[in-house]
């Protein structure tokens, strides 16, 4: 199937028939638990979900692949997955595997605050090779959210069932927010390599022509050559340093229009070229914001 259009799944019943699963006890939302049932022949096949996922996954044995990484798993993770994305399936040796799959229909967020502050959530954008490595306890947690939510929506639906259901599932969101902070802190070799990869990376590029022919990099440039998905080097940078990458970005930028505002002859114009921008005043503009202090200015401060 490697070749072939990926298979949309639209609604969380296919999602069940595709799986040989009996029909949702509610049509808008589902867990399923992988433990109950025997995984049909899926191998080498791509798929489009048209709905939220939320997957707790345990001895999976083969590939995913979402976005632009793949992973191989030999632990619980928690993964997170937008609706319209592609995802990828390589299983090596077909077998039962264990853990829980959360399907959340956009619809049933219909009309409630989660329905805008889900969007907000970077970590359904980021790669699968970033999923969340949960603790014993932060697993635990994680399960017996799942499990309510199951239990909520087993009862006879009522004018309550919504609200709860929504409730459990920003519980499930904010904790998973929550233990990605704890992952970026506790990470922190592999994390600061990262920010010394990017401090070499954007040194590497302003001490370069590319400024002047690709002009200023953008966050998706500097994630991909970093080989991480943009949002998620954004969230990692803002807990190690409180700025995003595109606030990285600026400041190296700024770094570098001082420097050569302070050593050489060249016009602010000029300058502005070298540094990628097509206009003076975006330059200027970008600069004040920065400094408090428009390029001439600085400049004339080491007069």
């Amino acid at each position: 199937m490697e070749n072939n259009l990926p298979l949309r799944i639209e609604t969380v019943s296919k999602y069940h028939k595709v799986m040989g699963l009996p029909n949702p006890e509610h049509p808008l939302i589902s867990v399923i638990d992988y433990s109950t049932i025997i995984m049909p022949c899926m191998a080498n096949v791509s798929l489009i979900f048209d709905f939220y996922t939320v997957l707790l996954d345990r001895d999976f044995r083969g590939r995913m692949k979402y976005g632009q990484q793949q992973s191989d798993f030999e632990q619980g993770v928690l993964f997170m997955m937008s609706p319209n994305q592609v995802f990828e399936i390589d299983v090596e040796e077909m077998t039962n595997r264990s853990g829980l799959l959360l399907l959340i229909h956009p619809d049933l967020l219909w009309n409630t605050s989660l329905s805008k502050k889900i969007r907000e959530y970077e970590f359904f954008d980021y790669s699968i090779n970033e999923a969340l490595f949960l603790s014993d306890k932060e697993e635990e947690s994680i399960v017996r959210i799942f499990q309510d939510i199951a239990i909520e929506y087993q009862h006879k639906i009522d004018k309550f069932s919504q609200t709860v259901i929504i409730a459990q599932l920003e519980l499930l969101l904010t904790y998973t927010d929550r233990f990605y902070q704890r992952q970026f802190i506790t990470r922190q070799k592999s994390n600061h390599q990262i920010l010394s990869r990017l401090e070499d990376l954007l040194s590497s590029y302003f001490n370069s022509d590319n400024l002047v022919i690709e002009g200023i990099p953008t966050v998706q440039y500097v994630a991909g050559e970093l080989n991480i998905s943009p949002k998620y080097l954004s969230s990692l940078l803002r807990v190690l340093t409180g700025r995003n990458t595109q606030q990285h970005i600026h400041d190296k930028l700024i770094e570098k229009a001082k420097e050569k505002l302070s050593t050489t002859n060249l016009t602010v114009s000029e300058i502005a070229y070298e540094l990628g921008f097509e206009h003076l005043q975006s330059f200027s503009k970008l600069f004040k914001a920065k400094t408090k202090v428009s390029p001439l200015n600085f400049r004339q401060s080491f007069s």
